[in-house]
């Protein structure tokens, strides 16, 4: 159960201490987006192997966009890693109580060849959090700098997990909503997992932050046919609506609606102190 915003400081996961008071006000709230994401991610790894035999399994395997267990775990694993490298990054702002930045979205223009953004460049996710009057580009796409070369923008079958160095690299490098958005095609975030709350947090999130929901909607888009190709393969699959499940299907196959109370993220206690 949370505490209130004015007990006593928090020890961040670096070893430092920080007042919850003193965690600015945007900042605290995509920290506690990314606490509900941890929790949800923790929790579907443990039961995955459980629920895979369950009817209803298809309504989060259309999402990961494949049955295959192996597959749904590496994306899994690799959100979490992500998660918990944007939480470092953010825990690292909150100790030098460091305001995150909004981001607007822009025409793209034709592809250039990719160049590294140097320390401090404005199409940075740092500079993009830390420019003046709180607003700046987005840079590339997610997955624009690290994916093999033939392979589009934006790939769900690549499965690669960036190594810690690479991920807290990418976190500093890309507009938080970037990484947000990686995040939930990880962990199998859609609106119809979430309670209405939640999704309008991480809807936010996405419109602040440099977010893209058409990219998002296109990689659900990819991933529905493709397992919509993995059943017709398997005559003996079962007859089952997954498109559209409703709450207490959801809840049959993850156990809750991602951002309800109980699947917060029990292991930061910074957060716990996070004002509302």
């Amino acid at each position: 159960m949370s505490r209130p915003a004015t007990s006593d400081p928090a020890q961040d996961r670096t070893g430092g201490t920080v007042a919850a008071a003193t965690i600015p006000q945007r900042l605290a709230a995509l920290l506690r987006v990314v606490r509900v994401l941890l929790g949800h991610g923790r929790r579907l790894v443990e039961t995955v192997p459980a629920r895979a035999a369950n009817v209803e399994f298809a309504a989060l395997a259309a999402v990961c966009g494949t049955y295959v267990q192996p597959t749904i775990l590496a994306r899994l694993q690799r959100g979490i890693l992500r998660a918990m490298a944007l939480q470092r990054y953010l825990l690292s702002r909150a100790a030098k109580g460091i305001e995150i930045g909004f981001v607007y979205q822009r025409e793209r223009k034709p592809a250039r060849p990719p160049v590294e953004p140097p320390e401090g460049d404005p199409a940075s996710g740092e500079a993009a959090s830390e420019a003046p009057g709180g607003r700046a580009e987005p840079g590339p796409e997610p997955g624009d700098d690290e994916r093999a070369p033939g392979r589009p923008a934006f790939d769900p079958d690549d499965l690669r997990i960036p190594t810690p160095e690479e991920l807290d690299a990418e976190v500093r490098r890309r507009p938080l909503g970037r990484t947000i958005l990686a995040i939930c095609m990880d962990l199998a975030v859609i609106p119809s997992f979430c309670t209405g709350a939640f999704w309008n947090q991480i809807s936010d999130t996405l419109m602040n932050y440099g977010g893209s929901f058409t990219t998002l909607f296109k990689i659900r888009q990819y991933r529905e046919t493709s397992f919509q190709k993995e059943r017709d393969k398997k005559p003996a699959t079962w007859d089952f609506d997954w498109r559209f499940p409703p709450p207490e299907t959801v809840r049959q196959v993850l156990g809750y609606m991602i951002g309800e109370l109980p699947i917060l993220d029990p292991f930061d206690p910074l957060l716990a102190t996070a004002p509302p």
